[in-house]
């Protein structure tokens, strides 16, 4: 896993200071001081804050990630983890994600001051979503609603999506019916989606970690056997999706890494595809 560059989004504070003298009180003089103080610990705390780590691919559940942390502006460094090389079953990947599969991130300034390390994509979110306070309601009403619908991406839409990308474009053999049942049952789920956001902008009302971890996903609706023209509100979500730089910047994250492999090298698809239990 190679360390690429940390990308620093977060603004930078500026210290603010007066060159006027007064014939100020000790008092006063005392005060001006303690608050000098206090801005110079702020300051101090501020630079110790490390970034984020996250450990990525660019692929649809990688994007949930990459589009969060750059919707957030803050802080991350972006360790690649090459899923054609093996490099998913690393022992030290292992221990920030045992099942083998990326995303995943380790937060140095965690609860406590501790740093935790969290793997599945929607926990990431949601964790993130707290901590943030961004993204994922306060209310428990709100954040019900956020849910639901990242559940069902996560158990609906990305494992169905994910067959249909398999049978139909990486299968050594065609099976007919297989790729009719993936297609068939996307469909049904764009269906859901588009009878969703006939009456509202985002599919939890309000834009939020739920949108992100769709976009990714409905992206790929070529691939999919679909035709965009069957489901205009959804076709207007995903382009108000890709619309926002935060989108478009985390969909752009490690693609020049993802160019470079082939995805029909049976050795790729071995890696990929053909993974049983391993023993310990």
């Amino acid at each position: 896993m190679a360390r690429a560059k940390v990308k620093r989004t977060a603004s930078k504070a500026a210290a603010k200071s007066t060159g006027k003298k007064s014939s100020a009180t000790a008092g006063k003089k005392s005060k001006a001081t303690s608050k000098a103080a206090s801005k110079a610990k702020t300051a101090t705390k501020t630079k110790a804050v490390k970034p984020i780590e996250l450990y990525y691919w660019a692929t649809p559940n990688g994007f949930k990630i990459s589009i969060m942390l750059e919707e957030l502006r803050v802080p991350y460094t972006v360790f690649p983890v090459n899923i054609s090389k093996s490099e998913q079953f690393k022992p030290e990947f292992l221990k920030i994600a045992p099942n083998n599969r990326i995303p995943a991130i380790i937060d140095p300034n965690g609860p406590g001051g501790r740093p935790i390390s969290i793997f599945e994509s929607g926990a990431i979110l949601q964790y993130l979503g707290r901590k943030y306070g961004r993204f994922y309601p306060k209310d428990e009403r709100g954040r019900v609603e956020v849910d639901q619908w990242l559940f069902w991406q996560m158990g609906g839409v990305g494992p169905m999506a994910g067959q249909v990308h398999h049978f139909k474009n990486y299968a050594v053999e065609t099976l007919t019916y297989a790729i009719n049942r993936y297609v068939n049952e996307v469909n049904r789920l764009y269906g859901v989606m588009n009878k969703r956001l006939a009456d509202r902008d985002f599919i939890a009302g309000k834009y939020s970690i739920a949108d992100m971890a769709l976009v990714g996903w409905v992206n790929g609706w070529e691939k999919q056997g679909q035709d965009m023209a069957q489901f205009p509100h959804l076709k207007r979500w995903l382009n108000t999706m890709k619309a926002r730089p935060a989108v478009q910047r985390g969909m752009a994250l490690g693609m020049d890494l993802k160019a470079t492999v082939d995805m029909k090298d049976p050795k790729v698809q071995a890696v990929l595809f053909g993974q049983r239990a391993r023993s310990a």
